[in-house]
């Protein structure tokens, strides 16, 4: 199965089941989230730039605890890449901020 949402540049992101095994296996607590981490790629609080030209879409899930989606986008398409939770803001306050 591949899910898929689309980007804040319009590119249809995909996440396919290989990808999403490895979430889960490096992120149990992600495993009953997977339409929580599809639906972050659409609907970001924010879009921060990676180190290596990833985007990570970030969303605050509850108080002071983030869901932070790994992906890469492409002329056309692009995939996820990994997905994990954190409570680490002022690292990801490091980083570019792209949208909003």
């Amino acid at each position: 199965m591949i899910d898929c949402a689309v980007s804040k540049n319009g590119i249809p992101i995909r996440l396919t089941d290989e990808r999403w095994a490895h979430i889960e296996e490096e992120h149990c607590e992600l495993a009953s989230l997977r339409s929580m981490v599809v639906e972050t790629v659409s609907h970001p609080q924010r879009i921060l730039l990676g180190g290596e030209g990833e985007l990570l879409a970030v969303r605050e899930v509850e108080n002071g605890k983030y869901l932070v989606v790994v992906y890469r986008e492409h002329t056309e398409d692009g995939f996820i890449i990994t997905a994990f939770l954190t409570r680490r803001l002022r690292s990801l306050e490091k980083r570019r901020q792209l949208w909003p």
